[in-house]
């Protein structure tokens, strides 16, 4: 699971610099820049997610020794 885990935060982080990549900071809220800034927050929260699921397995691993 943690393979799994790490593969699908180094895929979200890529997501991140793509998006990053498409805005355009002259005019930031217009056209495909929004979609990318869409795109950069939803690959935050994914990671976000993925990070506190990985917490929480390792508590469980924790929990379960004792």
């Amino acid at each position: 699971m943690k393979i799994f885990t790490t593969i699908l935060v180094v895929i979200a982080i890529a997501l991140i610099v793509f998006n990053i990549t498409l805005l355009d900071f002259d005019h930031l809220f217009e056209g495909n820049s929004v979609v990318a800034l869409i795109g950069i927050v939803a690959s935050i929260c994914a990671v976000c997610i993925l990070l506190i699921f990985r917490m929480s397995k390792m508590i469980v691993e924790k929990t379960k020794d004792q």
